[in-house]
């Protein structure tokens, strides 16, 4: 009979070990492009973890503080970051010995009779005591990586739960500042409709005054009175986007609408800065969201060697050191020592080990497209940013010559028809061109100013992945 000891147990394992296959890193295989497909200036991206100032706007500003403390989902993302710390605790422990202090005593009388084999009391001594400390230690062998695994792979959960927490406030300030824009936006489309509402009433006013006088027909007050109405819906259409805009705007800041309390910036005031969109190449440690599926991916990396070691034999060691006596005062005067080894390899599971292994291989799989698609992603995010910018840019130089020549039409048609050298269709033309004009300016300036948050959400709102390294780590 082959008697196993620590000494034999470890030669048997190592060349156990060396039968065992390995898993291969997979890699992305992605090359960035080497610039982007629209027009930038190329300068490098330097996006300031406080953008938001750059808008020119201390009550957006305000709005971005009261976000960052307000938000519910941003307070249950670090509840997650805190749980992921936790865990990556808990995968760690098994890589040290694990030690326990015992205290004990026991008190045994028999009732009757001379008692039974099972107890220490008998008829020769009907009370039996004992007492007993000692200390026992116990730790199971990492060959195979796959305890060191464990832990690898619940630090980078832990790293990933970070960078899903910096994507996710990410995310919440773009959009209390898009939300912030859409609220300025419709105060001044409101303006500009209840202008035009006033400037259609006057002209009612001059039409309905040459209509007694013989000078207009029926037909034209009727066309105008209908214009008026028309101005009237869709004033009321904007006090209806206005309020809903204001309720998502507080729901972003975790507070209700009626605590909401806005100053009432003008959309114009804000200003857009310029900023740089770099190399494609810069773009991948910039995006938490990309640095988040990469942990994922690590993380699943580690569970397959997790699952390969679960297939090989352990080897465990233990020693307890002890002393008891039957009377308490002697409880240290009989001490002991002993030591033990055990080996278990896995015979039969039915394939679950097995499974186990592939399953998480095809988690590992998975995990890489969702990391290919989030590089693919992030570059698609930059390059529609960039486009809608320079193709807001170009509509807004024309747009302003529209807007000029709109207004310019519109007074020379009204005070022709003031004078009667010009019908009343011309003046509804003009005026309904004017309404246009004005709207489409106040839609291409909100659209430009949203476009610039989109850049810098694109850009990872200046986060770095280096930045984020120096976040302490857990430690194993």
């Amino acid at each position: 009979m082959t008697v196993f000891t620590p000494r034999t147990l470890l030669p048997l394992c190592l060349a156990l070990g060396a039968c065992a296959g390995t898993d291969k890193t997979p890699t992305t295989g992605i090359a960035p492009p080497a610039h982007w497909q629209a027009s930038t200036d190329n300068r490098q991206a330097q996006v300031a973890a406080d953008w938001w100032r750059a808008f020119g706007s201390p009550e957006l500003a305000a709005l971005i503080d009261q976000a960052r403390q307000g938000s519910f989902d941003l307070a249950a993302g670090r509840a997650r970051v805190r749980q992921a710390s936790t865990a990556a605790i808990i995968a760690g422990a098994p890589l040290l010995p694990e030690v326990k202090a015992e205290l004990s005593g026991s008190y045994q009388q028999l009732l009757g009779d001379k008692g039974f084999s099972a107890l220490d009391a008998s008829s020769d001594q009907p009370r039996f005591d004992t007492y007993a400390t000692g200390l026992s230690a116990s730790y199971e062998l990492d060959f195979w990586g796959g305890k060191r695994a464990a832990r690898d792979s619940a630090v980078h959960g832990l790293d990933a739960a970070r960078f899903d927490q910096a994507t996710l406030e990410l995310t919440l300030l773009a959009g209390v500042a898009s939300s912030y824009l859409q609220v300025l936006a419709l105060d001044e489309q409101r303006r500009i409709a209840k202008s035009n509402l006033d400037n259609a009433r006057q002209v009612l006013q001059l039409v309905d005054a040459r209509q007694g006088a013989g000078a207009a027909t029926q037909l034209e007050l009727a066309q105008q009175r209908s214009l008026v109405a028309g101005r009237e819906r869709a004033l009321e259409r904007l006090h209806q986007q206005a309020g809903e805009a204001r309720v998502a705007l507080a729901a972003l800041l975790g507070q209700p609408v009626q605590t909401l309390s806005l100053k009432g910036e003008k959309l114009g005031a804000l200003q857009w800065p310029g900023t740089g969109a770099g190399l494609p190449s810069e773009l991948l440690g910039r995006r938490p969201d990309i640095a988040a599926a990469e942990a994922r991916l690590a993380a699943a990396d580690a569970d397959v060697r997790v699952a390969r070691a679960a297939m090989l034999p352990s080897l465990t060691l233990s020693a307890n050191l002890g002393t008891g006596s039957e009377q308490f005062s002697d409880v240290l005067r009989n001490p002991y020592f002993g030591v033990a080894a055990g080996l278990a390899a896995p015979i039969f599971n039915a394939g679950r080990l097995d499974a186990s292994h592939q399953q998480r291989q095809a988690r590992e799989e998975e995990l890489l497209a969702n990391y290919r698609a989030a590089i693919v992603a992030a570059f698609g995010d930059v390059e529609r940013a960039l486009l809608a910018i320079d193709g807001l840019d170009r509509q807004r130089q024309w747009q302003a010559e529209e807007l000029a020549q709109a207004q310019r039409a519109f007074d020379l048609a009204e005070n022709r028809y003031r004078a009667g050298a010009e019908t009343l269709l011309t003046v509804l033309e003009t005026q309904r061109s004017l309404y246009q004009a004005e709207d489409e300016a106040v839609q291409l300036r909100l659209a430009r100013l949203q476009a610039a948050v989109g850049l810098y959400k694109a850009l990872g709102g200046g986060w770095t992945l280096e930045a984020s390294q120096l976040a302490e780590r857990t430690p194993g």
